[in-house]
């Protein structure tokens, strides 16, 4: 049996690949989601073999949902759009299904998935993405108001420690994320992302100068706010001055 997961904004969309899946006996539907932070979350959770991905969603595209995921299945694309086609098979998709399909054109999709697993060809995607995939995340999921977006990690200023979560400052905007400031110290290069507080981390990109005391220093951002260096991160900031 294969597992799929079936990504598509509309019900529609989703039932219908439903019911053609239905006429498959190895296949076996494990759940269904309607954006693009909902998929990755399915899918880094239940390590589908095959995904029916849409592409245009609300919080982000189905090629902005493959750089999330842990590992990465067979993706055949079902979308309404044309222009994306190229894009699909550059990192080596295993269909592009343009809607609206038919069931036959369907068929032909799911047996390309089935050749490429007897050809020993089934990870073609992952391979392509992983070997491009950057060591540290060039994107970060966070909280504005009531939903989840994308912000780039180049744009973050500084990140604040905000009790169990954190705030990441941006040039115009604050936004919440669901890691503490200990987490996303682990998970940002710590080349440009410096810890120099325990509630506070800054971003070396965005330093517009370094004041210094007699005994501690006070960072000054790009967007004037001040950050205090405290004792215990003191060295952090001393190994970066020649």
């Amino acid at each position: 049996m294969r597992k799929v997961l079936i990504i598509d904004d509309e019900a529609s969309g989703r039932q219908l690949i439903k019911e053609y899946i239905s006429d498959f006996s190895d296949l076996v539907v494990l759940g269904e989601a309607n954006n693009g932070v909902d998929a990755v979350k399915l899918i880094n959770e239940f390590k589908p073999d095959l995904v029916f991905l849409d592409i245009q969603m609300p919080g982000m595209t189905g090629f902005d949902v493959l750089t999330h995921l842990e590992e990465l299945p067979q993706i055949i694309f079902s979308t309404a759009y044309d222009q994306y086609a190229l894009k699909a098979f550059e990192v080596h998709a295993v269909d592009y299904l343009l809607k609206p399909y038919t069931k036959e054109r369907f068929k032909i999709a799911v047996e390309k998935s089935n050749q490429n697993i007897e050809n020993n060809k089934a990870r073609p995607l992952a391979e392509s993405l992983l070997m491009d995939k950057p060591k540290f995340p060039e994107r970060i999921l966070v909280q504005s108001l009531n939903k989840l977006v994308t912000i780039l990690v180049k744009d973050v200023i500084r990140i604040e420690a905000y009790g169990d979560y954190s705030k990441l400052i941006t040039n115009d905007k604050t936004y919440l994320s669901n890691y503490g400031i200990s987490t996303l110290e682990e998970k940002l290069d710590n080349s440009i992302f410096i810890r120099v507080h325990r509630s506070s981390i800054i971003n070396l990109n965005k330093v517009k100068e370094l004041n210094k005391y007699t005994k501690s220093y006070d960072v000054t951002m790009v967007n004037e706010d001040v950050v205090r260096v405290s004792r215990g991160y003191m060295d952090n900031i001393k190994k970066l001055m020649f």
